[in-house]
């Protein structure tokens, strides 16, 4: 059986660190950067990619559309 692994590409510009999506994530992937974008916002980033598995609860809570969520198979 094919295992799903997920990706998750943040538009780190425009991405203002709201949390939501970090709290959203069941796997414990993102977490908010130490660094800060241009507009000096701490974004989000995957902070453990071996763990994402594709459900794309970030993208859904995300109030910008910063985030695009891809599943590959393994």
């Amino acid at each position: 059986m094919a295992k799903i692994k997920g990706a998750v590409v943040i538009d780190e510009e425009h991405c203002k660190g709201c949390n939501l999506c970090v709290v959203a994530c069941p796997s414990n992937v993102l977490a908010l950067n130490k660094e800060a974008n241009s507009k000096g916002y701490n974004y989000s980033y995957m902070d453990n990619p071996d763990e994402c598995v594709g459900c794309a609860a970030c993208a859904y809570v995300c109030p910008d559309a910063c985030i695009t969520v891809y599943k590959v198979r393994v």
